[in-house]
Formats: structure tokens, sequence, C-alpha cells
């Protein structure tokens, strides 16, 4: 008998231990308590959490649980677990399992070897972990068996923060305090929260498994450091929304199939602008299960990659002169009652809630502009940012026409027209009519209004979300308590707020840009307007340390000075060791470029003189030239690695402190590689193909 197969509906949600499967296995009375927990309402108590815990483990167990484990993300950019069995044995010889309150609320992985930047001497290696009440736990099946996993936070033993949840989870109280301020200055008596939402777009690039066995420096660093582009890339944008590979189709089958067994609403699927590069989007919750999805959909993709012979390339530029990827963070505010605080609705001009919140976001971006560009750098999109779709590194707002000219009438003190921007006229009658939104997108934004969110498309495609959502909730939230302060002071609210409104774009619509942010006029009038291009983290890094930066985060408590220098050192250190591990797999150019470069030449000189022999004194200056041109190459590409190698050893033992070894790898490795760069891809031009020892780029991007 054909047994049917399993629908979306049927699968969806089965490996998630969500409220609802909570409140199958719970009395009621213990359901709503955590609710108020989740909602911060109470505190968890030691009762609560033993129900809880047998629930979670019952549930585990009938899903073929064998270990817990509390998963977290330590500052490494990835996340960490260590799996705990529920068998516990008894005086008898046998075994019960177990899974007590104290073991959901709390573990203690080794923290000595987790990245720190001064919160801790090395020697204090304890380190806790806490259960996030407010992201549910979930069933991972592995070659290790199924194991029941709870997102945590993870903090250091005087209460520092060693991961990117716990200061998300501080920056979404404090955005939600100061928003609530605002919501019942003006009257609000229906919103108990205000959450901040986040809806993910993950960029990345699928070969061949076999090409990234073959490739060093593919395999060690995410990215060719060699490769000269093919006679064709993505020119005629063929690939962009094309129809999917049936390779690629059955990863993103299997991939959507586990991710709708998290409850991870996995959305959208396509094809990308550069070949073999897609695109994956969830749907909208809240910032820190977004957080947590996100970095789920990573581990997932890499995971399951394999199983099809196929390598997941999540580095934001893998390949040279081709489109990189991002991680567009769609990012809104909501209240628990179904208010979106974005939402224009039909007449923008006379929403003033709206207008508020769009002009708190407004000033908060272009006070911590900064702030935000660091939120997204690292070293993969010092090399993605300012072209082929990803956006500047520029911080400005996109707003669109509509919308720019409302808040321009109100600064200025003038009536705003009645905004009815209707339907777009499609020149057919056998077409439905299509609604004109408010706003365009601007694909050259790095900050874009998109109807009802705004998408903050600078963020890198390998990094968790966190940092970006952490910086924004604090930016507004901050902007937002001023708001609260106007607005609680004043008898007239209505004025007050076209007040605030007025005030904060006037004084902060520099920021504000709708052109094409590509264009070099748009650098110059950045310049005039006073907006920084940070062109690489090396460049943005010390904002963190300034003083803005500092007493925003301690005002909204987010981060302690303690910890803002933690993460400092830390991203400094990570930058070095990232360019260091690229600076090193280039030695691929002695090891595999150079001998095929050299027996080539050798090859074709043989077959020159045997020419020559036989056919007397037939010239060929073409095949003269081409050996001479690649023994010139050959002795570029042996200069630069020797250039090479000495500065970086003398980096390495220059015992300068780490920033200043920051800017001499940027300033000093990082040109030398691309000279030598240049060699190795002028070779891969001139030598036979069966002589070139590394997968190309026409193989890699073509061949799937």
């Amino acid at each position: 008998m054909k047994t049917e197969p399993l629908s979306i509906t049927d699968i969806y949600g089965s490996n998630l231990f969500s409220n609802s499967v909570l409140k199958e296995r719970i009395p009621q009375k213990y359901y709503d308590q955590i609710k108020r927990v989740q909602r911060g309402e109470e505190k968890l108590t030691p009762e609560l959490s033993e129900k809880v815990a047998a629930a979670m483990k019952d549930w585990a167990i009938e899903k073929g649980a064998t270990h817990y484990t509390h998963w977290f993300q330590p500052m490494t950019g990835s996340t960490a677990e260590k799996h705990d069995s529920f068998i516990e044995p008894t005086a008898d010889g046998n075994a019960l399992l177990h899974f007590s309150g104290k073991s959901l609320l709390q573990g203690e992985p080794d923290a000595s070897s987790f990245p720190s930047g001064g919160l801790r001497e090395t020697f204090e290696a304890r380190g806790y972990t806490a259960w996030d009440t407010t992201s549910p736990a979930f069933i991972r099946h592995d070659a290790s068996g199924t194991t029941l996993t709870i997102p945590t936070a993870f903090i250091s033993y005087h209460g520092h923060a060693l991961d990117t949840k716990t200061p998300l989870l501080k920056s979404m109280m404090a955005l939600n305090d100061q928003a609530m301020r605002v919501l019942k200055a003006l009257g609000n008596k229906s919103s108990r929260r205000v959450i901040a939402t986040v809806g993910a777009e993950q960029e990345y690039f699928l070969v061949d498994r076999e090409y990234l066995d073959r490739r060093p420096d593919l395999l060690l660093t995410g990215r060719t450091v060699f490769g000269s582009m093919p006679a064709k890339g993505q020119e005629l944008d063929d690939h962009y929304f094309g129809a999917i590979k049936e390779r690629v189709k059955k990863f993103m089958g299997e991939l959507n199939e586990e991710l709708w067994k998290l409850g991870i609403s996995a959305k959208t699927q396509h094809n990308e602008v550069a070949p073999n590069q897609f695109e994956l989007a969830n749907v909208y919750s809240t910032a820190n299960i977004a957080t947590d999805t996100n970095q789920i959909c990573m581990e997932l993709m890499e995971r399951i990659a394999v199983r099809h012979g196929l390598a997941c390339l999540l580095h934001e530029k893998p390949f040279a002169g081709m489109n990189g990827s991002g991680k567009h963070n769609n990012w809104s505010l909501a209240t628990d009652d179904g208010i979106n605080l974005f939402e224009p609705g039909k007449d923008p001009s006379e929403n003033k809630l709206f207008l508020l919140f769009l002009s708190a976001v407004i000033k908060a971006v272009d006070l911590y502009g900064p702030l935000l560009r660091l939120s997204a750098a690292n070293r993969g999109n010092d090399l993605r940012l300012g072209g082929h779709e990803a956006p500047p590194s520029i911080i400005s707002v996109y707003l669109g026409h509509v919308l720019t000219r409302i808040l321009d009438s109100m600064a200025a003190g003038k009536e705003t027209d009645t905004v009815d921007e209707g339907y777009v006229k499609m020149g057919t009658s056998n077409l439905p009519r299509v609604f004109k939104d408010s706003t365009d997108r601007n694909r050259t934004s790095p900050f874009a209004f998109t109807g009802n969110k705004f998408e903050f498309r600078m963020v890198p495609s390998s990094g968790s979300i966190a940092e970006a959502n952490i910086t924004l909730n604090t930016a507004v939230a901050d902007v937002l308590s001023e708001a609260a302060d106007r607005l609680e002071g004043a008898m007239d609210k209505d004025s007050a707020t076209h007040e605030i409104i007025k005030d904060f774009y006037s004084k902060h619509k520099r920021i504000v840009f709708n052109g094409d942010g590509y264009s070099p006029e748009w650098e110059v009038e950045a310049e005039k307007r006073g907006l920084l291009n940070y062109a690489t983290t090396i460049d943005v890094l010390p904002e963190l340390k300034k003083q803005e930066a500092i007493d925003l985060f301690q005002r909204q408590k987010v981060f302690s000075l303690l910890e803002l220098e933690s993460r400092f050192n830390i991203a400094v250190g990570k930058y070095i060791k990232e360019v260091n591990i690229e600076a090193a797999v280039v030695e691929i150019a002695k090891l595999q470029i150079l001998p095929a470069a050299v027996s080539y030449a050798g090859d074709l000189s043989q077959s020159l003189m045997k020419s020559r022999e036989f056919l007397g004194d037939l010239e060929t200056p073409e095949e003269e030239e081409l050996v001479r041109r690649i023994h010139r190459s050959i002795s570029k590409l042996l200069e630069m690695a020797k250039n090479l190698k000495k500065e970086r050893t003398d980096l390495l033992t220059s015992g300068k402190e780490d920033f200043t070894r920051a800017l001499g790898y940027k300033n000093t490795i990082l040109p030398l590689m691309e000279d030598l760069r240049n060699a190795a891809d002028t070779l891969e031009t001139l030598v036979a193909k069966d002589y070139w020892p590394l997968p190309t780029y026409e193989d890699m991007l073509f061949k799937l």
C-alpha cells in the first residue's frame, strides 16, 4: 500500500517545543505563569522550572532524544554546545532518565577557550549558560543521535556577557521600555509590550564539494584568494530568479523540510544574481528568535549541503568580481496587540504615531550611523561592500519621495498633502491592477524603508544578525527616551508630537538619501553632509571606544564599559587572525601554482625547440613571447611571495599592540596579497587548463 507523503502542516513544528506543546503538557496555572515570565512580568520559580523541565524531557524522549544541550552563541560568530545524557545511574546498577529544573535553567560549559577580550583571565574557566525562556527548545537529529537543544545566554562568573544573546535581550528590553513610555504618553492603554521583529534574508553560494576539497583557500578561509574571471560571469543577469537546477532543488527541499520541522518559516527561495548564488528568506519573528533561527539556518545549510555532495559557502565574497553575499535584516516594531508602528496607513501624512517613530529612527541612524556600520563590519564584508549590489559603506536612510516630501513639508512648517499613490499604470486591460507602495526599493541603500519596515542590507552573510539588532534597538531606544521625556511633560500631546517629528527630522535629515548610492557624486555629497565613509573594519572599530558609544550603551544598560572594551579587543584579534590565515594560505602560489607554471613553460619551450629542429628556420614569435610572459609572471609571483612572507614575519614578531598590528595587516599585508593574486591570476590565463592545479571559477560556478 502506497504511503501518502506528509504535508507541510503535518511536519511543521514537529521538532519544536513550542508554547502550544508546553500548554498541552503542563497545568494551565503553570502555563499562565511561564507566559508571564516570558513577558518579563515575574521571575521563574523552582517549582515552575521543574514542571517545564519534566514536560520538556518527556516530549524529547518521545522524540528519541538521549541527550540535551544548552545551545549558545559565544563571540566567535557561530554557536557552541556541550551535550549531556538524560541517563543518571542508580545505586543498584540501573539508570533513570532525569532532567531537573536546575538542568534546564543553568549549565556550566568550560569558558576558558572562548574569546573574552579581557573580561577574565585565561585561567578563569567558569562560565554559565542560562535558559532563554522566550526562545523555544527544539530537537536536532545528527550522526551522534537525537538531542534536545535549549537556546541559552552565556555569561561569565562575574555576570559579564560572553555572547551575543545577552546584550540582544537587554537591547530589546530597553527598546520596549522607551517605546512603551511613548505609547502611554500618547494615551495608549491596550498595548503591554513593544517587540522588535526581524525577518532575515540569507544569501549563500553552493559549489560541488569536490572543488572545495581541492581549493585550500576556500577550505580554510571561505573565499578564493586566487582565481581569474571566466569568459562569462553574471553579465547577462540570466541566473537571477532563473529556473533552479535539479540538484539545488533537492538540497532546498531537504533544507525546507528540516527547517519546517523546527517551526522555522522558510518562505522564499530563489537564484541570486551570481552563478550558483541563492537566497533563503524567513518569516518575521521576535529579534532574539530570528537570531536563533538564522544561526540554525546557517548550520543546516552547511550540514545538508554535504549530504548532496555540495559545499555551502557563507563567506561574504567567495569569488572576486562577482556579487557577494549579505544578510538583509528586515527590522520593525510591533505591539503585543498587533500594531505595526512602522505601518504608514492610507495617508502617512495624517499618521502622527508612524511619523514619530519614523523620525526617531532617522535621528538614531544619523547620531549612531558609525556604530550601525560597525555592527556589520567583518573582514569578508570589507571585500563585499560598495559594489555588485552590496550597499556602499556610507550609512544613509532611504525613505522614497512620498515620505520625504511629507517630512520636508512638516520641517518647513507647510501643510502636507494627502498622498494617494494608487496603482501602477499597466497600459493594458487584461492585467490586474497592481497597488503602488508609498516607497520604491533602493538596492543601493544600506538602510531603506520598504513599506512597513526598515531593511538593513549591510549585514554580512557569515555573521550573526544579533550585532546589527543590538545597535538598532539600543540607538532607537535612546532617541525614544528623549521623545518620551518631552511627551510626558507636554500638556498638548498632538502639538508636542508634531514638534518632535519636525525637530528630529530637521536636525537629522542629512542622513536621508534617495539616490544612487554607488555614484561617485554621492561620495562627494556625503562628505559635504558630514557623513563618514568607513571602508573597512579597522577604519570603523575605534568608534566603539568613543565616549558617545560608551554613554549610549551604558545609558540603556546594554553593555558595561568592560564589555565594550572586550568586544573591541575581540574584533581586533579576529581581524588579525583572519588576515593572517589568508596570508598564510597564499603559500599555495608557490606550492601549486608555481610548479604548474614552470612545468607548462618548460614543456612549451621543449615543444618550440623540437618544432625548430623539424621545420628549420620557422619563426615562432607568438609562442616565444608566451614563454617570456609566463616567466615574467613567475618572477613577479616569486617576488611578491617573498615580500609578503617578510612583511608578515615582521608583523608577527613586532611586539606591537594589537590595533597597531591590525593597521599593519590592512595597510601592508593586504596590498601585497593583492599583488601576489594579480601575478597568479595572470598565470592562470597563460597556462594550459590541463596543467592548472586548482579548480577554476568556470568549474566552480557553472558545473553543478
